[in-house]
């Protein structure tokens, strides 16, 4: 895998009474949840649509790998920031570090997060090649 050099992009969530246990605590899959949209936003905001990228390439990424740790705990309306940054690119892969944190106090993390990516063909679900424009798209 290649190293990628780049800056975070981050991501606002705000924390809903439904993402939450009985005691006001944001239940651990939730997490799952904000990263991934996190990730989602980061295509978008490079120009880059999931269902576009199907519809006109037949790939999708699918998750092959998540590392999350738990530091503190994200509390029913509290404002996050999730943070995502490509660290490694492979031909068919890449991998993210990503952090949540309160939106009022971002040096406090409340969640370190590895998470690897593939590029799967839809039709066959194997990995593929990333393609070339998107590659330069992400600047990866």
């Amino acid at each position: 895998m290649v190293m990628v050099e780049t800056s975070a992009f981050t991501w606002p969530v705000r924390v809903y009474y439904e993402d939450t246990d009985a005691g006001g605590v944001v239940y651990h899959a939730q997490y799952l949840k904000y990263l991934e949209r996190a990730r989602t936003e980061w295509l978008r905001a490079a120009g880059v649509e999931q269902d576009v990228l199907l519809a006109e390439h037949g790939v999708v990424f699918a998750v092959t790998h998540v590392d999350l740790r738990y530091k503190r705990p994200a509390r029913f309306n509290e404002a996050l920031t999730v943070s995502v940054m490509p660290t490694r690119r492979g031909r068919a892969r890449i991998a993210f570090e990503q952090i949540i944190t309160r939106a009022k106090s971002p040096c406090e993390p409340l969640a370190l997060a590895t998470v690897e990516v593939a590029c799967v063909e839809q039709m066959r679900f194997r990995a593929c090649a990333i393609p070339d424009f998107l590659l330069e798209k992400l600047s990866l």
